[in-house]
């Protein structure tokens, strides 16, 4: 049994899946105009997380994460590049690619790009006209009027009467209310275009993943998922179009991952304190960087900052130091064990990964203390489950640029408490990590001295 966090009801649930062993699950992906960030990088892990941890409990899981490659954003680009603006998708689309390989993400099921569903958008469009709910606006765009669906604002919590009170969206005469948003936009000189019922022109955002969505996952499906500041209104107008459209409820759970800020600031070009994949990436690895972003809650906000990194660099290492003398295999867990069961209770607990690895740090200080081969492929099967343990021990270690001094004092504490308890097979063996770590030991009358290899 799991419980997710749906983001409509505002509660917890205990999910069921429409079709009995099947999961089908949509995750707003990128648009390809420039490297992917932070962001987009919590994005990735959280849902391979929830992917990972769906098919673990016996799921056959579609899992659709669409590539949004025509926007105002990448027009503008290919302008300023003098270039076709297939030519800048295709770039970050690989550069996408290449950051999904370095966090160790699993390729979703299907990820379909925009352009290759027009007709389905086309489709959907004419038939939310033919029900009056879409029209076409002064300016040859086409329009859906948000006042013909009552639940608007049931997602993200918004009255449409508030916001058209306090809206300070200035008066657009093309259509009939304020927050009406476009379907299809009429071509512009010099702009790529699809012939339509309206004209030459190209989908609006929103469209986009309402068509791919009913493509591959049928008009209803059990998760639609995406980052927290796609609430509104994006998400929202996706259920207005689908649910207008197909007369059924479109997503039985919606998931969504916070922000991410920056030394306690939220993330923005504006401020100065953005950072790409492609930058974060040649100071910490994909391992690091993964780690890091599950030991917050996904629902929680995440701060980054160096500390908070290096911080999750001395986690790892402890965790690569503590399996790298055990011939750490996959086996298959008994689920029945008290400590095999909190990590899977944690996980079934709307993912909880922060509690997982607490679990699993838990283990990992046992293990230091004894020698125990079960337990060490046991911890690793965890890491493995959660997209961890991605990297060759010896590789991980010898790219470790600095010795953590923390850390060889506390093994070394732990050691001396082995040589105490006359476990002199433990003592060994946290040597034996230790001088893995690059480090020499050197047993004194004042005691333990260390010193780099």
């Amino acid at each position: 049994m799991i419980k997710i966090f749906n983001s409509y009801t505002g509660k917890k649930e205990i999910f069921h899946s429409i079709v009995p062993k099947e999961v089908s699950m949509y995750v707003c992906g990128m648009t390809v105009y420039d490297d992917c960030h932070v962001g987009h990088a919590r994005v990735m892990i959280v849902f391979d997380l929830i992917y990972r941890w769906l098919m673990e409990l016996g799921y056959s899981v579609t899992y659709i994460r669409n590539i949004t490659d025509i926007d105002d954003k990448i027009l503008i680009k290919a302008n300023t590049n003098q270039c076709h603006f297939s030519e800048i998708t295709a770039k970050y689309i690989q550069s996408m690619m290449d950051d999904a390989v370095e966090l160790n993400i699993l390729p979703p099921s299907h990820q379909p790009k925009a352009t290759e569903s027009i007709d389905e958008m086309i489709e959907m469009i004419k038939d939310l006209e033919s029900k009056g709910i879409a029209y076409v606006g002064n300016n040859g765009d086409v329009f859906f009027d948000i006042s013909k669906f009552p639940d608007y604002g049931n997602l993200s919590k918004k009255n449409l009467d508030d916001l058209n009170a306090g809206s300070r969206v200035e008066l657009d005469q093309n259509k009939k209310n304020p927050f009406d948003f476009v379907l299809w936009k009429k071509t512009k000189k010099n702009e790529p275009c699809w012939p339509s019922p309206w004209g030459d022109g190209r989908p609006g955002w929103h469209i986009e993943c309402s068509a791919m969505s009913t493509k591959y996952l049928g008009k209803s499906f059990d998760i639609h998922g995406g980052g927290q500041d796609l609430i509104f209104p994006h998400h929202e107008n996706e259920i207005a179009q689908s649910e207008s459209c197909h007369d059924q409820k479109m997503a039985n759970y919606w998931i969504h991952n916070g922000f991410v800020k920056v030394d306690d600031e939220k993330m923005s070009k504006s401020l100065g304190n953005f950072f790409t994949l492609k930058t974060v990436l040649k100071d910490y690895n994909g391992e690091i960087l993964r780690f890091f972003i599950l030991r917050s809650h996904y629902r929680s906000p995440l701060n980054y900052s160096n500390k908070n990194l290096e911080d999750a660099e001395s986690a790892v290492k402890k965790i690569y130091i503590a399996l790298r003398n055990y011939s750490c295999k996959e086996v298959t867990l008994d689920w029945e064990k008290p400590y095999l069961a909190e990590f899977r209770n944690a996980m079934n607990d709307d993912f909880n990964s922060p509690k997982a690895i607490a679990i699993i740090f838990e283990l990992l200080n046992t293990l230091n203390k004894k020698i125990d081969n079960l337990l060490a492929d046991e911890i690793y099967t965890l890491l493995k489950k959660i997209g961890l343990m991605s990297i060759a021990s010896d590789k991980f270690l010898m790219d470790s640029l600095e010795i953590d001094a923390n850390l060889v004092e506390q093994l070394i504490d732990d050691r001396n408490q082995a040589k105490v308890n006359k476990d002199y097979q433990a003592a060994d063996l946290i040597r034996k990590q230790i001088e893995s770590y690059g480090v020499l030991l050197e047993d004194t009358p004042q005691g333990t001295v260390w010193r780099k290899k």
